[in-house]
């Protein structure tokens, strides 16, 4: 007799109870899953930005708006290859099948040169440029609103009044699997010389600009807010990674109660572990007496029961990575991608998600058995063959 043979065999002698214990684990596996997922894709455009990338804002709050003229400033800084700007719109669709999207206005000069990740066809950045309501959509949100290449559109803002008419131009291509393709983007000048702008006119949200050397990111940085150090509206001069996470600060609270609850599966996972093994050795408790009668040591008993504990943890955690990939990648994945893109442009479990739901399945499910094991390898002989139950 080995341990993989003992564990192997003994199993399913409670048959019911080592299947839902087996369910439940897959199930602990799977919520884990689902809430680190959650949590990555949050994180996971901060995550890809580019590093050569800096953003700058408004000192007091990303709401606060920046006068335009700033844009040759942070040009001209050493250091600086290309700068762009953009304000945001808060745009809604008046038909409210999509209440809410990203819309902003942008320099059509430089925007797609400096946001490079925003691939668009020459020639509809040509036609872009040439036509003062053109707009610029993605994929999912031109699906949404049911607009076509060259057909008419017209959207409201929370912050601009009126219905505000444009031509769709064409779509851009994300480059990147986690970039939004629900956003919209519009000529800057169509905004600016509009009468319902005329309380924001000439200026602007944020400023983009790629920097020659990235390992200067924080040089340039200091280097453009002292520019406007003494000036009436400061500036917070960040990486495009910060910029990013800056916009999820409301969401921080969210997060890490997602951790905490990550965690509390886990330890509801030990349990289920735990309370299964505890009930298993109780019952053989008179064949581990006569075990150790023959010959075995405490260590065997340990082995014995530490390796069945970790064979239905593992069955479990296969069973939920299973599970998981077929829920997430499968239908909920696509389903969030399709209606939530502005939130979760990418929603697929990463493979270190499940990786590390499995690892820690096995390493719980050797953790579960460790007190029970421990108790019963201490049993004397004697005692352990008198108890029948």
């Amino acid at each position: 007799m080995n341990l993989a043979t003992y564990a192997r065999r003994n199993i399913f002698r409670r048959r019911g109870r080592t299947i839902l214990t087996i369910l439940g684990v897959a199930v602990a596996v799977l919520i884990f899953s689902m809430i680190r997922t959650v949590v990555g894709a949050f994180n996971a455009g901060a995550d890809e930005a580019a590093k050569d990338r800096i953003a700058t804002r408004h000192k007091i709050s990303i709401t606060m708006q920046l006068p335009k003229r700033y844009i040759e400033d942070v040009r001209t800084t050493a250091g600086v290859e290309a700068a762009t700007w953009a304000v945001w719109f808060g745009s809604k669709d008046p038909k409210e099948r999509t209440p809410f999207f990203a819309g902003f206005a942008a320099d059509h000069e430089t925007w797609f040169e400096v946001m490079d990740e925003m691939a668009v066809d020459p020639a509809v950045l040509a036609e872009w440029k040439a036509t003062p309501n053109g707009a610029i959509l993605g994929e999912v949100l031109a699906r949404t609103l049911d607009v076509k290449v060259g057909g008419r559109l017209v959207i409201n803002s929370d912050i601009y009044p009126g219905d505000w008419e444009f031509k769709v131009v064409g779509l851009y291509k994300p480059l990147r699997k986690t970039m939004d393709r629900n956003s919209m983007v519009f000529r800057w000048d169509y905004l600016n010389n509009d009468p319902r702008g005329a309380s924001m006119k000439d200026q602007i949200g944020w400023v983009m600009s790629r920097i020659a050397d990235p390992g200067q990111s924080a040089a340039v940085s200091r280097k453009i807010d002292a520019m406007f150090e003494e000036r009436d509206d400061q500036t917070v001069t960040m990486s495009e990674r910060a910029f990013q996470l800056s916009f999820l600060g409301g969401f921080a609270g969210v997060l890490k109660a997602f951790d905490y609850v990550s965690a509390i599966i886990l330890l509801i996972m030990a349990l289920i572990l735990a309370n299964t093994i505890a009930m298993a050795v109780r019952e053989r408790t008179h064949e581990y007496g006569v075990l150790r009668a023959v010959g075995f040591q405490p260590g065997h008993v340990v082995g014995f029961i530490v390796g069945e504990s970790v064979l239905i943890a593992v069955l479990g955690g296969l069973a939920g990575v299973a599970l998981t990939l077929l829920l997430i990648n499968g239908a909920i994945g696509p389903f969030v991608e399709e209606n939530m893109a502005a939130i979760f442009p990418y929603f697929r479990v990463p493979i270190d998600v499940v990786l590390i739901g499995l690892g820690l399945a096995t390493m719980l499910g050797a953790i579960a058995a460790g007190l029970p094991a421990w108790r019963a390898s201490q049993l004397k002989v004697t005692d352990a063959l008198r108890r029948i139950d």
